[in-house]
C-alpha cells in the first residue's frame, strides 16, 4: 500500500522512513523503488525518492531520530516549491524507541509504559505537515502518512489512539482480504476520516 501510495501520490519528492524494520526488508524497499516505473517521469521511482533506512539492529535513538530527519528533509524540499511526502513506516516502532529511552533515562512511565510525552511528540510530528509559501513565493508543502501497528491489532493502544486524534482518519489494513490476496487490502468499515467534506 505504501508503494502504491509512493507511485501514484500527486507528490514531486517521496521521503521513505523505515524506523525499525529488519535490514532485508530496507533491502528489498530499495531494489523494488529502483525498478518501480514512475509514472511522473517515464524514469525510475528511485530518482524522486530519499529513503531513510533505520534498520531494528541500529541503537534506539537512531530510530528516533530517523522520522525527525525524514521530515526535516521534506521540509527542505518543500522550501524549494515541491511537494514532499514523507512515508513513515512505522511511527510504532518510533515511539517504542521514545518508550525505550523514557525507561533508561528513569522518566515516570505513562500508559503502557510509553512516555508522558507520547501524545506531544506525536502532535509535534503530525503539526510539521502542510502547505507554505516560500520565501520566493512558490508553494511547496508537505504531507505525512505514518504507519501504526497496533501490538495484537488492539486499536485502543496509545500510538493508534493518539494518531488518530491529531490525524483524524485511518486506512485500516484487513488480515482476511490480504491472506485472499486482495490488494491494497483496505477494509472500507474499518477505514474513515473525520473531515470528509
Amino acid at each position: 500500500l505504501l508503494q502504491q501510495v509512493a507511485k501514484w501520490g500527486d507528490a514531486d519528492v517521496i521521503v521513505y522512513v523505515g524506523c525499525g524494520e529488519r535490514g532485508n526488508e530496507m533491502a528489498e524497499i530499495v531494489a523494488e523503488f529502483d525498478e518501480l516505473d514512475d509514472p511522473r517521469t517515464g524514469g525510475r521511482l528511485i530518482d524522486r525518492t530519499v529513503i531513510i533506512a533505520n534498520t531494528s539492529n541500529m541503537p534506539m535513538m537512531a530510530r528516533e531520530a530517523s522520522i525527525y530527519t525524514g521530515v526535516t528533509v521534506a521540509e527542505y524540499f518543500r522550501d524549494m516549491g515541491y511537494a514532499a511526502v514523507v512515508i513513515a513506516d512505522s511511527t510504532s516502532r518510533w515511539a517504542e524507541a521514545l518508550r525505550e529511552f523514557a525507561s533508561r533515562s528513569g522518566a515516570v512511565p505513562a500508559e503502557e509504559g510509553y512516555p508522558a510525552e507520547l501524545s506531544s511528540a506525536l502532535a509535534a510530528f503530525y503539526e510539521r505537515s502542510g502547505v507554505a509559501t516560500t520565501a520566493a513565493g512558490t508553494t511547496g508543502s508537505v504531507t505525512l502518512i505514518g504507519a501504526v501497528s497496533p501490538p495484537g491489532g488492539d486499536m485502543t493502544e496509545p500510538v493508534t489512539a493518539y494518531s488518530e486524534r491529531f490525524v483524524r482518519c485511518r486506512w485500516t489494513l484487513d488480515r482476511d482480504l490480504a491472506y485472499g490476496r486482495h490488494y491494497p487490502a483496505v477494509s472500507w468499515s474499518g477505514s474513515f476520516s473525520r473531515d470528509l467534506d
